[in-house]
């Protein structure tokens, strides 16, 4: 029997850094090697039949794509992605390019107008933005007073301080550059208990979700088979 030697170093050369780089990781390699060694098969028809039998296998690996609209195209795109658009096939969809796979995504626009008052966020300034188009009627004051109740909402949650009506007011008419204005003395609904009552909830659903996690837990400790 010959003995390896106390030092002997036997080498490995199978790394994954010398093999070739994985083109969608979340498939492994071995789905890779597959659709290589399906798209060198001569005969179309069998060629054909192996490659079924691969997408069904893609899709039970990654179970989350049935979510995804479509999936089934999907998978399809994927293998002539994998195959680096060199696999001559029957799809049940149409071949997809390389170039639609490399366009960059169209960006997408920043707003660029700054928030007046930025407690208030920029879906209040917008709503004052479209009210002050509106015809100074009944209706357009109902709505401005539904508003303005909601910015001294927020007021109350970012601030936590009292604030006066007259504050809201004046940051309404502010807000919409003046086209806006409640008459004077207008009084708004008292939001604070309504906030209580939220922030309440909240704090019911945070305690009863770290309860969860602690039974979780336990459950996790006990292991299974203990009483």
């Amino acid at each position: 029997m010959n003995l390896i030697e106390k030092d002997a170093i036997i080498p490995f050369t199978d790394y994954n850094t010398q093999r070739k780089k994985l083109v969608l990781p979340e498939y492994g390699r071995h789905i890779q090697r597959m659709i290589q060694k399906i798209s060198e098969i001569p005969d179309r028809e069998k060629r054909n039949e192996q490659i079924m039998t691969a997408v069904a296998l893609m899709g039970d690996l990654n179970p989350h794509l049935r979510d995804v609209n479509d999936f089934k195209h999907k998978l399809w795109d994927h293998v002539h992605i994998i195959s680096d658009f060199d696999i001559d096939i029957d799809a049940p969809y149409p071949t997809p390019s390389r170039e639609s796979f490399q366009e960059k995504p169209q960006r997408l626009p920043y707003p660029g107008a700054p928030v007046k008052i930025m407690h208030y966020g920029r879906a209040i300034q917008a709503m004052i933005d479209v009210l002050s188009e509106r015809p100074d009627n009944e209706e357009r004051t109902t709505v401005a007073l539904r508003i303005a109740a909601y910015m001294k909402r927020d007021y109350l949650l970012w601030n936590k301080d009292t604030v006066t009506d007259e504050i809201i007011i004046r940051d309404l008419t502010a807000m919409s550059k003046g086209r806006i204005v409640l008459p004077a003395g207008t009084a708004l609904p008292d939001v604070q208990a309504d906030i209580e009552a939220e922030q309440a909830l909240m704090r019911k659903a945070s305690s009863n979700n770290k309860k969860k996690k602690k039974k979780k837990k336990k459950k996790k400790k006990g292991g299974p088979g203990q009483v």
